[in-house]
């Protein structure tokens, strides 16, 4: 049973770095009673000032492509530089049994041993887009807790894998070469957000394929206009096993970092950012309160079997509800 702690006592712990309070008030976060709720948004206000000083890198990248294995080889090049890394690594939640394997600290061993380092696994539970619906607030504690550099690796990539666009400074897409027709694997929206491209596994026999795969994205991503960043997004190939690129990735996050500070757009995107984030709080809060309002409940019991035999319009029945809600009886 997860014990609980005052508001004070997470905020310390949170802000001298503790990692298993950390950890617990990440899950306080997470939680979805409703006294948990009150109690980390005060939590989260009240670190809000603390915030804000932290790169915040999103990793997103086809199936197979080694996600975890790269986090690892990049964290360990980032904390041998003395930076303090945080991962927040998303699980895939089973749509059957609702539960998650949360195996990322056992597929990166060496960094979780790090005492640099601090990894934690969520489950998506049904949210879309890559991240969990909590990855904005556990991304907060660990800036609050003194992290230099946040990782946030996504469940994959797809349609709707890029929610974490919206929530981190540098996107990156991780690709393989040498399987087939290499566009064809990737939404071209993607691409579009993608800040840099990483042609990975970039060793051995696979190098020339890398080599080939490098130029095909290059010319692909010099057909697409530039964002309001005005940034050309980079394709460098790189290796987990042998390290190679790894150090020109970091450059490349960092020489992004100067530019959008000097230009303005740092500040201006973080501010979008989070009037994004209050929309989509907005929009968790009410569908909460409007599940749990009593009569809503009753009506929806009471005529769901009849939109289920199609004697009933889902749209009908929604009005109806909606109706009842803000305008109850």
């Amino acid at each position: 049973m997860r014990k609980r702690f005052t508001l004070q006592e997470y905020k310390e712990g949170v802000l001298s770095g503790d990692r298993t309070k950390l950890s617990q008030a990440i899950t306080l976060a997470e939680s979805s009673l409703e006294s948990d709720l009150a109690l980390a948004s005060d939590l989260v206000q009240g670190v809000l000032p603390f915030t804000g000083n932290s790169i915040r890198i999103g990793i997103t990248g086809v199936p197979g492509v080694g996600k975890s294995t790269f986090i690892e080889a990049f964290g360990q090049l980032l904390v041998e530089q003395g930076k303090s890394v945080a991962v927040l690594a998303v699980d895939p939640s089973s749509q059957k049994s609702k539960g998650s394997i949360l195996g990322d600290k056992t597929r990166m061993e060496k960094l979780a041993g790090d005492k640099r380092a601090f990894i934690r696994p969520s489950p998506t539970g049904t949210t879309l887009g890559g991240v969990t619906s909590k990855t904005r607030e556990a991304m907060l504690l660990c800036e609050a807790a003194g992290f230099d550099v946040i990782l946030i690796e996504t469940v994959g990539v797809g349609q709707s894998e890029t929610a974490v666009k919206s929530m981190v400074d540098f996107f990156l897409l991780l690709m393989l070469a040498g399987a087939g027709d290499e566009l064809q694997g990737i939404k071209k929206g993607i691409m579009e957000m993608a800040d840099g491209v990483v042609i990975h596994k970039a060793d051995g026999e696979n190098q020339v394929n890398a080599k080939k795969a490098k130029s095909t994205y290059q010319n692909a991503l010099h057909l697409f206009p530039l964002g309001q960043n005005n940034w050309s997004t980079p394709v460098i190939t790189a290796s987990s096993l042998t390290k190679e690129g790894l150090s020109d990735i970091w450059e490349m996050i960092q020489k992004y970092n100067l530019q959008m500070q000097a230009s303005g757009f740092w500040a201006s995107n973080r501010a979008a950012q989070r009037l994004k984030w209050l929309d989509e709080n907005l929009q968790f809060l009410l569908g909460k309160f409007f599940m749990e309002h009593q009569q809503v409940q009753e009506i929806l019991s009471q005529n769901r079997k009849l939109v289920e035999n199609g004697e009933l319009s889902p749209l009908s029945l929604a009005r109806d509800l909606i109706d009842t809600f803000f305008n109850p009886k």
